[in-house]
């Protein structure tokens, strides 16, 4: 490759100081913006049943594009085209959403329907907002990948070159934040997972992370056997964003011990200020930013440093999962608990009270306003430790995600329970469930809806199927994006 270009290439990504946390906000902004004229067009006009792909993609794709180039010094502009038809929208009076719901008639714990016979792991109900924010996520990601090689994409909104913050440094704190996400799926289904041995889940892990470190050095051995430019600066010589999230994974197994006798919030708060001690008292700051490359582990140490710091994203996503996938949010905490409790409400020998019984499993009711609460709490803890290591000058120069410091770590955080909060609140105001009131809980609440039934779940599914597609094929279109 002609050493001109290849220079030219490199400096074209080199030395940049990004933008600012309002203007990242702000064009993520438009992803939120585009799902509500989405859901108004659903909810408020003839297409309830379906959305064709051209439209969907003119309304759910393309205005992320223009957020990150033609719009990208003035997203809210953008913002407010996608709002003023969903406001007049908004007029019209809501659509029926097909057959009626059965009538709201409270079901007993013991008239509920039997999970399949074949079926011996009870099922997560589907939450269309994830679905949403992971398949934005891996759009706006994959977009700026492609898009940063070319000048109608602003330096601003491209990875910092130490200090900063810009559109695609949230990008990749976004990506292992909801990696860990939805790795609290297995412990949700089976708490007891936790207390299995060490040794044979870290093995299991490990192998299905395989694929993943085998993309991350095909991906090492082509850059280097082709030349093509690279920024060494990101992770290292040899390292790249692959093995990183190969290795999440493992390490959260190893912490399964801890994590059934700490709450995994506090946890991922610890591991952050660890991260940050390293960085502060033990010299890794000056060493990622000025030691020479000089051996194996100096030329990787971007990508050995931030890895802890990275663990704390992926630790505090995988709280944030335990929160908001399974229909209550204090599920998790009431099944740490008691590990040993039958989940599988066809256990007619259970001695549980049926209230608390009906309460605790996975195919209860979604108590998504709870839920929310809960969420919205934790978003004003992270942006406020945000606000705090900003004020006190924590982690020198500002947010960085070349070190991942404790700055970094509390802002991507921050954001991505924000717009997870903004999606589940779109969620419930465009497709309310049908409720009764619960003389236990003093609230109303969904009716029951059996998650083994698919024709009456899909009522009250709102996730555009443009957005699952995404979602169900999230490392394809990496790939793609990295390719």
């Amino acid at each position: 490759m002609n050493d001109d270009y290849k220079k030219a290439k490199q400096a074209f990504v080199s030395d940049l100081t990004g933008s600012s946390v309002l203007h990242v906000n702000l064009i993520s902004l438009v992803a939120l913006c585009s799902i509500a004229l989405y859901s108004a067009l659903k909810s408020r006009t003839p297409l309830t049943r379906s959305i064709n792909f051209p439209l969907a993609w003119l309304i759910l794709v393309l205005p992320l594009l223009l957020s990150m180039t033609l719009f990208a010094d003035s997203p809210g502009l953008l913002s407010g085209l996608l709002l003023l038809p969903t406001g007049l929208l908004l007029l019209i009076p809501r659509q029926p959403l097909g057959s009626p719901l059965p009538p709201p008639v409270p079901m007993s714990p013991t008239s509920r329907q039997p999970a399949p016979s074949g079926s011996t792991t009870p099922q997560i109900q589907p939450l269309p907002s994830v679905t949403v924010y992971r398949a934005h996520m891996l759009l706006m990601t994959t977009l700026a990948i492609l898009a940063v090689d070319f000048p109608v994409f602003p330096r601003a909104l491209a990875k910092c070159e130490s200090f900063g913050v810009s559109l695609m440094d949230m990008g990749v704190g976004s990506f292992v934040f909801s990696q860990g996400l939805v790795s609290a799926i297995p412990i949700l289904k089976d708490p007891a997972y936790l207390s299995a041995p060490a040794v044979s889940k870290i093995l299991s892990t490990s192998k299905k992370t395989i694929p993943i470190i085998l993309i991350g050095l095909v991906r090492v051995l082509l850059v280097k056997g082709t030349e093509y430019p690279e920024h060494e600066s990101e992770y290292g010589t040899h390292w790249n964003f692959f093995i990183t999230l190969a290795l999440l994974p493992v390490l959260q197994v190893a912490l399964h011990p801890v994590i059934k006798r700490v709450p995994l919030a506090l946890l991922g708060v610890l591991v952050a200020s660890t991260q940050q001690l390293t960085l502060s008292a033990f010299g890794m700051h000056d060493f990622v930013l000025n030691a020479p490359r000089v051996g194996l582990l100096s030329a990787n140490k971007e990508g050995l440093v931030s890895l802890l710091g990275y663990l704390a994203i992926h630790l505090l996503g995988l709280s944030t999962g335990t929160l908001i996938l399974p229909p209550t949010p204090k599920y998790f905490k009431r099944s740490l608990k008691a590990p040993g409790r039958p989940r599988r409400d066809s256990n007619a020998n259970s001695k549980e009270k049926p209230e608390l019984k009906e309460k605790n499993t996975l195919s209860a009711p979604r108590e998504n306003d709870r839920t929310a609460t809960e969420l919205c709490s934790y978003t004003m803890v992270w942006w406020a430790l945000l606000g705090l290591l900003r004020f006190f000058g924590v982690g020198g120069e500002g947010i960085s995600r070349r070190l991942v410091n404790a700055p970094y770590i509390f802002w991507v955080a921050a954001f991505n329970t924000s717009f997870i909060l903004g999606y589940l609140v779109l969620d419930m105001w465009f497709f309310p469930s049908r409720s009764v009131y619960s003389r236990r809980t003093k609230q109303n609440v969904p009716v029951d809806i059996p998650i083994d039934d698919p024709a009456r779940l899909q009522l009250v599914q709102s996730a555009p199927p443009l957005l699952e597609a995404i979602n169900r094929n999230g490392l394809v279109l990496f790939l793609v994006g990295v390719g």
